[in-house]
């Protein structure tokens, strides 16, 4: 008998260390940008000549980037609440009925995911700008106009996670339900809605997060007096450039981070991305 032998020690060792200096270096970046939010020099240089508090008290009075932060709160709120609902409705018809043309009308709900942001919000400011002569009402730099450019963007993540979910259901317990008298209706929202919860709670928080930290789509579309936190990020860096921005960008990261991490508790990201 041959006899079979371990992994080499410094091979795996070998290995681990890769790993770690992989992981460094894709989050060195966000590291270096919270590590830069609280240098006290205006003008950045190194080594510093000290650390500060003082550019997050100086973000926290600026004006533009509370509203920002408001205006994007409430946008992707709304945004990711009727992406889900819709993107819900239509992967449930695409999955569970079967018609002609089910894969064409998969594939332009998840055509947002391929076109590039700036190229999606060129395209619906042309689209806004006919809808305007047609109906003879503004809709290019309205809160409502807003809104429905950010679900559009929002629906092909809901649609992608709950097509998947549904996909990996065992239709027999459903089946089971109705086989005891429930209906179609009541089986559905009390047997098959609560398996899907992982993946609308995931779905949910990637709209959110899509739709929070969107600039490309926004940039055309936000109207006098509306800015976006990345618009009002992007603004102040045309005239200053100092750490505020590295403090308002690591609220940012901490807040997104927290989304990602409770995503993860419901979904695990290596089946999404």
């Amino acid at each position: 008998m041959t006899r079979r032998r371990g992994p080499i020690p410094w091979a795996r060792t070998l290995h681990r260390a890769f790993v770690a200096l992989m992981y460094f270096f894709m989050l060195c970046p966000l590291i270096f940008v919270v590590w830069l939010s609280f240098f006290k020099d205006a003008i950045l240089y190194f080594p510093p000549s000290g650390y500060t508090l003082q550019w997050y008290l100086k973000a926290w009075d600026n004006d533009a980037f509370a509203n920002g932060f408001l205006f994007s709160l409430q946008v992707a709120l709304l945004a990711a609440a009727c992406g889900v609902a819709v993107g819900v409705m239509a992967a449930l018809g695409i999955i569970r009925y079967r018609f002609a043309g089910a894969a064409w009308v998969n594939t332009v709900l998840l055509s947002p995911l391929l076109v590039p942001g700036i190229v999606a919000g060129i395209a619906i400011y042309l689209f806004y700008l006919r809808a305007e002569n047609l109906l003879d009402m503004d809709v290019v730099g309205t809160y409502g106009g807003l809104v429905i450019a950010h679900v559009c963007l929002t629906i092909p993540w809901t649609v992608r996670l709950v097509s998947a979910s549904m996909a990996g259901l065992d239709p027999s317990i459903e089946e089971a339900a109705r086989n005891l008298g429930a209906s179609g209706r009541v089986a559905f929202l009390r047997i098959t809605l609560p398996m899907l919860r992982p993946a609308i709670v995931a779905a949910a928080l990637f709209s959110f997060i899509v739709s929070f930290e969107n600039l490309e789509l926004s940039l055309s579309l936000v109207g006098p007096g509306r800015t976006t936190l990345p618009i009002a990020i992007m603004q102040y860096l045309e005239f200053n450039l100092d750490p505020t921005i590295a403090a308002v960008s690591s609220v940012q990261i901490v807040l997104l981070g927290i989304i990602m991490l409770v995503t993860d508790r419901f979904v695990k990201l290596s089946q999404v991305v």
